[in-house]
C-alpha cells in the first residue's frame, strides 16, 4: 500500500508511505485520514446533539469514510489518475448494519450519493442499501486498516423517544435527520481542508437581534400614527409577549394588513431569546417574495445576519470521489447556518422528504429553531398530509416552535390531531374575530365573464386599479390592451430588481394621484405593501381574494362601500390546478353575504379540504413509501410544484463579473445571493425551448442557465417564454 504500480512512492515529502490520507490541500501534503474521521464525526455529534443524538452522530461519522483505508481507497487518494472503481461508502454501511444501526447504515452509504431505497436481500448492483450490504470487500478493496488508527463505540445511546414508538414515518424523518448531520460535517471540514475554510454560522444572538428589532418598532408602540396602526401596533406587542410562552405549535391569525411579518418576527425571536433557540426561520409560499421580506429583515437586523435561500443551483449526487473543483461547487450549496434564514416552501418541504445530500445538508439546523410558516394556506391540498406530519414530527421531537401565519387559517386541527395527537394548537393574535371586523376595510361585487378586451376596457374607466389575473398569458393579454399612460405589468418573469422598481414607481403614482392601471399575476397578493382604491380579481381560491382584497384600501383611507374588489371569471377553461378552489369560492359566495369573516374562511376550507377523504391530503399515497424505507421513491414523488422549474440568470451592467463567475463554476453563498436578484424561473418546457431557439445558454445539469439573447428580456414586461410571441417589442 502507497506505492505505484512502479514501486515508486506515492507519499508527500514528511508523510510516511504508510499513513492513511485524504483530501489534497492547496500547499501540496493531504490532511490525514485519521484528522477527518475525528473532525467529522465530533461535528456531526455536535450538530446530533440538537436532538438527542450525540453518541450517534459521533459513531456515524467515525463509520463514514472507512473504505477509504483500503488499499484502492488511498491509491485513489494519492493519485488522482488511478482508474480502480472505488466504493468507500460501503464499507462503513456493512459496519453499521452489524452494529444494528440501519440508521447509520442509510446515512453512511448516502453520504456521497444520496440516500437509498432499502432494495431486497437479492440485490447485487445497484444504488439500494440491500446491494450495498451484499458486497464483498476483499483483497484491494479490504478497508480492515481502519482498526488501526480509529476505535468505533460499540454501543451508543439513541434518543429516548425514537425507541417508545417505532413508527416507520417517525424512523425516516430520524434517518433524514442523522443523515443531514453526517452530510454537513463532512463538507464543512472538506472545506477547511481543500480551501482553508470559509465563515461559516456567523451572526449576532438572538438576544441582540431582539434588541434591534425592539428599537425599530418602538416608535410605533410608543406613538401609533392613526388608529388602524394602533391595532397593528397591539398585535405586535401581543406577538412580543407571546414570545415567552411555552415551545410548541401556533398560529397567528391576522388578517391581511395587520402587519404579519413584522409581528410573527417579533414573536420568533423573543421565543428564541426565552427558550435558547438557535435561529429563525421564515418560510414564504413563493420565489417572488422571498426577496421582499428579505429586505425587510436586512433593514431591521442587518444584512449580515440574514440568509435568503431559493436557489435552484443544484450539484448532482456523485457516487465517486470529487474533484476539488466539484466539491467547491457542492459546498456552496446552503447549510442555514444563519441567524435568520428566509426560504420557500418549496426548498423547506422538499428538504424534508429528499434524499440528495444537496438538500438534505440543512435540515439539522431546523432542530431547536423557530419556523415561521407565512401563507400556511398555500400549501399544496395533495401533500397536505406530508407537510402537516412533518411539522408534528419537528415540533414533538427535534425542538421546533411552528407558527402557522396567515390572514385565512387553514382547517388543519383535524390533521395534527390526527398525525400528532400530543400537540395543542395555540394562536397568539389577541381575538381573531374581532381583528376580522376591526380590518374590513372593502366590499366584494360579483361580475361576469370577461374576455382580456372586455376586461382591459373595464379598467381604463378607473384612474387607478389593480387587475389581478390566473395565468401570465393572460396578463400580458390585458396589460397590452390597456392605454399606454400610466399602464404596468407585473409577473414573475420579470427579475425582482425589475420588478421592485416597478413597484416603486406605482406607489409613487398612487400618493400622487396619477393614472397607474396595473395587471399583475397573484405574486402581487403576498407580502406587497400597495394600497388601490379598486381591485379587480379573476376568481380563484376565497384565500387568493382574500389576498387581493388586502391590497384596496389598505390604509383604510377611504369607506369599505366605495373600496370595491370585482371578483369576475376570465373568457375559456381555467387552470386544472385552480377547478377545485374556484368551485368551493363559488359555494361559500353563495352560502355568505359576507366572504371575509371567519366562518366564511372556515367554510371554504372544510369544502377544500375534506370533501374528496383522506386520500386527496396524500394524492400520491407517500405515506406508504415511508413505511417501506424507500427514500428516493418518496423524493422523485413530493414535489410541491407539480411543474418543475430552472432558474435563468439575465445578465445586466451590475452583474458582469457575477455571470463570469457562474459559468466558471466558482459558486459562493454570496454569489448566489447577488445572482439572485438578477433571476427568473420558467418552467422546464418553457426552458427547453428557450434552450433549443438560442435564447439561454443551458446550465440544467447543475439547474440553471444564462439569457444570452438580450432582445428575448424587456424590463416593463419580463421574460418572453415563446419565441415571435409578439411580447418582445411591448
Amino acid at each position: 500500500m502507497g506505492r505505484r504500480g512502479d514501486g515508486s512512492c506515492l507519499h508527500k515529502e514528511g508523510e510516511n508511505e504508510m499513513d492513511y490520507v485524504t483530501h489534497l490541500k492547496p500547499d501540496g501534503t493531504y490532511q490525514p485520514l485519521r484528522e477527518h474521521e475525528e473532525n467529522v464525526a465530533a461535528l456531526a455529534g455536535e450538530f446530533a446533539a440538537a436532538f438527542g443524538a450525540q453518541e450517534h452522530g459521533y459513531r456515524t461519522g467515525l463509520l463514514h469514510d472507512i473504505g477509504k483505508y483500503s488499499d484502492n481507497g488511498q491509491k485513489r487518494q494519492r493519485d488522482p489518475a488511478h482508474t480502480a472503481k472505488v466504493d468507500h461508502a460501503s464499507a462503513g454501511a456493512q459496519m453499521a448494519w452489524q452494529m444494528r444501526d440501519p440508521f447509520a447504515a442509510y446515512a453512511v452509504a448516502g453520504h456521497h450519493g444520496g440516500l437509498p431505497d432499502m432494495g431486497d436481500k437479492t440485490n447485487d448492483g445497484g444504488g439500494t442499501l440491500c446491494a450495498r450490504l451484499n458486497k464483498r470487500l476483499t483483497g484491494g478493496n479490504d478497508p480492515s486498516a481502519w482498526k488501526t488508527e480509529i476505535e468505533i463505540p460499540a454501543k451508543v445511546r439513541f434518543p429516548a423517544w425514537l425507541a417508545a414508538e417505532k413508527d416507520a414515518r417517525r424512523l425516516a424523518m430520524y434517518t433524514r435527520m442523522l443523515f443531514s448531520c453526517l452530510v454537513d460535517a463532512d463538507y464543512l471540514d472538506t472545506e477547511t481542508a481543500i480551501q482553508g475554510g470559509q465563515p461559516r454560522g456567523e451572526g449576532e444572538t438572538p438576544e441582540r437581534l431582539l434588541e434591534k428589532l425592539n428599537a425599530h418598532v418602538a416608535p410605533w408602540l410608543e406613538a401609533p400614527a392613526n388608529d388602524l396602526c394602533a391595532k397593528r401596533s397591539a398585535i405586535l406587542a401581543r406577538c412580543l409577549r407571546g414570545g415567552e410562552d411555552e415551545r410548541g405549535l401556533y398560529t397567528l391569525t391576522v388578517p391581511t394588513g395587520g402587519g404579519k411579518t413584522i409581528s410573527s418576527l417579533a414573536f420568533a425571536l423573543s421565543h428564541a431569546v426565552k427558550h435558547g433557540l438557535r435561529r429563525v426561520i421564515y418560510v414564504v409560499p413563493y420565489t417572488s417574495i422571498i426577496l421582499q421580506n428579505t429586505d425587510v429583515f436586512d433593514k431591521v437586523l442587518g444584512e449580515e445576519n440574514v440568509l435568503e435561500h431559493h436557489s435552484q443551483i443544484e450539484i448532482p449526487d456523485d457516487e465517486e470521489e470529487e474533484t476539488p473543483e466539484a466539491y467547491r461547487k457542492r459546498l456552496a450549496c446552503e447549510n442555514w447556518d444563519a441567524p435568520v434564514v428566509v426560504t420557500t416552501a418549496v426548498q423547506f418541504f422538499e428538504s424534508l422528504y429528499a434524499a440528495k445530500t444537496s438538500k438534505c445538508r440543512k435540515l439539522h439546523n431546523i432542530a431547536n429553531s423557530v419556523v415561521i410558516f407565512d401563507e400556511a394556506q398555500t400549501l399544496p391540498v395533495p401533500l397536505l398530509m406530508l407537510c402537516v406530519s412533518a411539522i408534528g414530527e419537528l415540533v414533538q421531537h427535534y425542538g421546533m416552535t411552528a407558527v402557522l401565519c396567515t390572514a385565512t387559517q387553514p382547517a388543519l386541527g383535524k390533521l395534527f390531531k390526527q398525525l400528532a395527537p400530543t400537540l395543542v394548537q395555540r394562536e397568539i393574535a389577541p381575538d381573531p374575530d374581532g381583528l376580522f371586523d376591526d380590518f374590513r376595510r372593502v366590499s366584494f361585487q360579483r361580475e361576469g365573464v370577461f374576455t382580456p378586451e372586455e376586461l382591459a376596457g373595464r379598467l381604463a374607466e378607473a384612474e387607478q386599479v389593480l387587475c389581478i389575473v390566473n395565468t401570465r398569458k393572460r396578463a400580458q393579454q390585458v396589460y397590452e390592451g390597456l392605454p399606454e399612460e400610466g399602464r404596468f405589468h407585473l409577473s414573475t418573469l420579470m427579475i425582482p430588481t425589475d420588478r421592485e422598481e416597478t413597484l416603486n414607481v406605482i406607489r409613487a403614482r398612487l400618493r400622487n394621484g396619477q393614472v397607474c392601471r396595473v395587471v399583475s399575476t397573484s405574486l402581487v397578493e403576498a407580502g406587497v405593501d400597495v394600497d388601490f382604491p379598486s381591485v379587480w380579481r379573476e376568481l380563484a381560491g376565497l384565500d387568493s381574494i382574500l389576498q387581493a382584497a388586502g391590497r384596496c384600501n389598505r390604509e383604510g383611507k377611504r369607506s369599505a362601500a366605495e373600496s370595491v374588489v370585482h371578483v369576475f371569471e376570465a373568457e375559456g377553461t381555467p387552470p386544472h390546478s385552480m377547478i377545485q378552489q374556484r368551485e368551493a369560492t363559488t359555494k361559500v359566495m353563495a352560502e355568505f353575504e359576507e366572504i371575509n369573516t371567519r366562518p366564511a374562511i372556515r367554510a371554504y376550507f372544510n369544502r377544500l379540504l375534506w370533501v374528496n377523504g383522506d386520500d386527496a391530503l396524500d394524492e400520491k399515497q407517500i405515506l406508504n413509501s415511508e413505511r417501506a424505507c424507500t427514500f428516493r421513491k418518496t423524493a422523485e414523488a413530493f414535489h410541491l410544484i407539480d411543474a418543475d422549474t430552472c432558474t435563468v440568470y439575465v445578465p445586466n451592467e451590475g452583474n458582469a463579473e457575477d455571470i463570469a463567475q457562474l459559468r466558471a463554476g466558482l459558486y459562493s453563498r454570496a454569489l448566489i445571493r447577488r445572482l439572485g436578484r438578477s433571476s427568473v424561473n420558467v418552467h422546464q418546457n418553457e426552458y427547453k425551448n428557450l434552450v433549443y431557439a438560442g435564447i439561454v445558454e443551458d446550465h440544467q445539469e447543475d439547474g440553471f442557465g444564462i439569457l444570452i439573447q438580450p432582445d428575448a428580456y424587456k424590463p416593463k414586461c419580463g421574460l418572453s417564454t415563446e419565441a415571435g410571441d409578439g411580447f418582445l417589442s411591448k
